[in-house]
């Protein structure tokens, strides 16, 4: 075929373009349009309804002054940091012995891996109840003699958003194992073979050879960990309420309370287009690392 009767750049793929016209318009509308009308009504003095009625940056002075934001901020950044961190030693280490070829392998994968088949809600509320003082954790270890033995997170607001980090572990360990396995079986055997013949430990192969090659792996499950972080409700509501008090609040609750209990819509835009600004922290880094480096020679 001649360079004149060869079809466009346009036209290739012609059929695979026009379908995903519907995606294309569901991101550009839903995602991209709703975000861009958050953000610009977290700029007015909407209360119950949107108004254009333009007040600055007054809902971000307000926003930033209220108790109630600053903790679940807070709350946030103590979850999110030990939940990150958490998550993959524990995923990688479980990864890391399920890879040995132990017996009972699919049975083990299947009970680590199941709890993140339940919603949040089921996984707050029974979580709650084995924090529940009386008869949870605590009043089963009391009813064998340790009558002095103390465990009841959730009813101590220095130590609760801890009690939640917990059924967020119990919950999402799973999948992140699931997924370091896959990045540990996608290792050639030979490198593994390599490193025996070399004398080199088992421990120094993982974090020097292993662990580098497994560099995609850990990066999509950063954005994993780090978008669920940013959005926990569920487990927050279905354990604590944000109590006591508001000692477990978060930044998505306090956007839903504001938004729909409060009628305070310009202040749960500006609470919302902050969530929003944190997943760009978290998005553009990680766009980086996986496309950028993939440009230069």
């Amino acid at each position: 075929m001649s360079k004149s009767e060869r079809p466009s750049q346009l036209f290739r793929n012609l059929n695979a373009k026009i379908a995903s016209i519907p995606m294309i318009l569901t991101a550009l509308v839903i995602f991209v349009g709703g975000s861009a009308w958050t953000v610009l009504y977290s700029f007015t003095s909407s209360k119950l309804l949107p108004r254009l009625n333009f007040v600055g940056l007054d809902q971000y002075y307000r926003l930033w002054s209220v108790p109630r934001w600053l903790v679940s901020i807070e709350n946030l950044l103590i979850y999110g940091v030990l939940s990150l961190l958490f998550s993959l030693v524990i995923g990688f280490l479980l990864a890391a012995l399920l890879d040995q070829k132990i017996r009972f392998e699919d049975t083990f994968r299947t009970i680590f891996l199941y709890p993140f088949a339940l919603s949040f809600i089921v996984t707050g509320l029974v979580w709650q109840w084995l924090l529940n003082p009386e008869f949870g954790i605590q009043g089963v270890v009391r009813s064998l003699g340790w009558t002095s033995f103390s465990f009841n997170p959730l009813y101590d607001s220095s130590i609760v958003i801890y009690g939640i980090l917990i059924a967020a572990l119990w919950q999402g360990t799973g999948l992140i194992m699931c997924l370091m396995l896959a990045g540990l079986r996608g290792i050639d055997e030979n490198i593994w073979k390599a490193a025996r013949v070399d004398g080199i430990p088992t421990w120094k192969t993982y974090l020097f050879i292993i662990i580098p090659m497994m560099r995609p792996v850990f990066i999509t499950t950063l954005v994993i960990i780090a978008a669920g972080i940013v959005k926990i409700y569920d487990l927050v509501v279905a354990q604590t309420s944000g109590g006591p008090g508001i000692a477990s609040e978060v930044p998505a609750k306090y956007v839903y309370d504001y938004m729909f209990f409060a009628q305070n819509l310009g202040q749960g835009f500006a609470a919302s287009t902050m969530m929003l600004l944190s997943v760009i922290i978290v998005i553009v880094p990680w766009a980086y690392l996986e496309f950028g480096g993939k440009k230069r020679v």
